[in-house]
């Protein structure tokens, strides 16, 4: 279920309290370095007596995300991009009941902080959350839209209308489909991946689709420069690294769908909304008939991530990427992510300063000595 190659790297990156691009590089999961941090990592998943009901009762708190650069392994070519930036997401997981969304933290208790590459996160977080809101719809519209075509209705009736009033009266905007909005397929760039512009049959989209295919676009998610916000941009090579155009490919994604606007490249894709992580015990989906109450985005993502347990009441905290998490504390203020200095020592400072004040009299004192011995050896020279 979880794709092992979990770039590795944010658990061997220095662990800087600025925020700076780390050089690092991926670890080969099959290597002896690659199999004792997996070892490490995956500590509590080989307890048979582990398991992870206890995250049923816990809710998702995006925090916010940072880059880093990396060496591309994978580059070949002239072209390719040497150094590809790794994207990381910090999120914690925080007990439900006291999850707050307006809270930029989330929650001050009982918690668990965890960092994990942006790529696996955004696409399970995606899927369990779409799952949820597949099943809040069609719970919704079942019992409280009374949009069923029966007998007691009238000739004037329809449908789609009824279900859409019922929508948007509910609160439930996001239930609505809108069959003229830009089809782009959100799961699909939730990581990097080749972009392709929606087909039409005018003559100008045509050349601008003829005109794409010699300059391969790619798309996928990228970190705000304020931290706290996951965009949509466009890019010219495969790692999403180097933006088609100085508006995070805003300007070329137009062009080219026609003047379309790029879906979120202004809005986040991740909001500060709590997502639990308690199965909606009525989905039918494959999950649903496991042995836990956990959806399955919530175990992807957690069996994934960096963990750093240290507030966390359960049985076997996991503490081993708290260094590098505390390397990149995250601070929301005014909805501005930004990663926390470390603070200088006190004490230090107060030694500094001491030492300061006695070097400037030290120097006063040679000086006053140097005048006097002058004075003095000038006495002896005269008459």
């Amino acid at each position: 279920m979880v794709r092992t190659s979990v770039a590795l790297a944010f658990l061997l990156a220095s662990v800087n309290a600025k925020f700076q691009p780390i050089g690092t590089k991926d670890i080969n999961t099959s290597s002896a370095l690659g199999k004792k941090i997996l070892s490490n990592a995956r500590q509590l998943e080989q307890d048979d007596a582990f398991n992870y009901n206890w995250i049923m009762d816990y809710s998702i708190k995006f925090q916010g995300c940072h880059h880093m650069s990396q060496w591309n392994a994978e580059a070949g070519d002239d072209e390719d991009v040497r150094v590809a930036t790794q994207r990381l997401v910090r999120f914690r997981l925080c007990p439900t009941d006291t999850c707050s969304s307006s809270d930029a933290g989330g929650c001050d208790a009982g918690f668990g902080d965890y960092v994990l590459d942006m790529n696996i996160f955004m696409e399970a977080y995606l899927e369990a959350q779409m799952n949820a809101e597949e099943f809040a719809c069609e719970n919704y519209r079942e019992n409280a839209c009374d949009c069923d075509d029966d007998d007691q209705k009238d000739d004037q009736f329809d449908r789609d209308d009824c279900e859409y009033n019922c929508y948007v009266n509910g609160g439930m905007d996001y239930c609505i489909e809108d069959e003229n909005a830009e089809a782009v397929d959100l799961a699909r760039y939730a990581e990097c991946a080749q972009f392709e512009a929606a087909a039409d049959d005018d003559a100008n989209n045509r050349r601008r689709l003829d005109e794409a295919e010699e300059a391969i676009y790619y798309m996928g998610p990228y970190c705000a420069s304020q931290g706290g916000e996951i965009l949509m941009g466009l890019f010219t090579d495969d790692t999403c690294t180097v933006f088609a155009d100085n508006s995070a490919g805003k300007s070329t994604y137009a062009s080219l769908s026609g003047g379309e606007a790029m879906p979120y490249s202004s809005a986040t894709i991740i909001g500060s909304d709590c997502m639990t992580c308690l199965e909606d015990q009525e989905q039918n989906d494959d999950d649903a008939q496991d042995e836990d109450e956990v959806k399955e985005g919530c175990e992807t993502i957690y069996q994934s991530a960096g963990k750093c347990e240290t507030y966390l009441s359960i049985k076997y905290p996991n503490l081993n990427a708290c260094s590098y998490i505390q390397g990149i504390k995250i601070l929301r203020q005014d909805g501005v992510v930004s990663v926390s200095s470390s603070q200088p020592s006190k004490t230090a400072g107060a030694f500094i300063g001491l030492f300061g004040v006695a070097l400037v009299l030290l120097g006063g004192y040679v000086f006053y000595l140097k005048s006097k011995l002058d004075r003095a050896k000038i006495n002896l020279e005269g008459p």
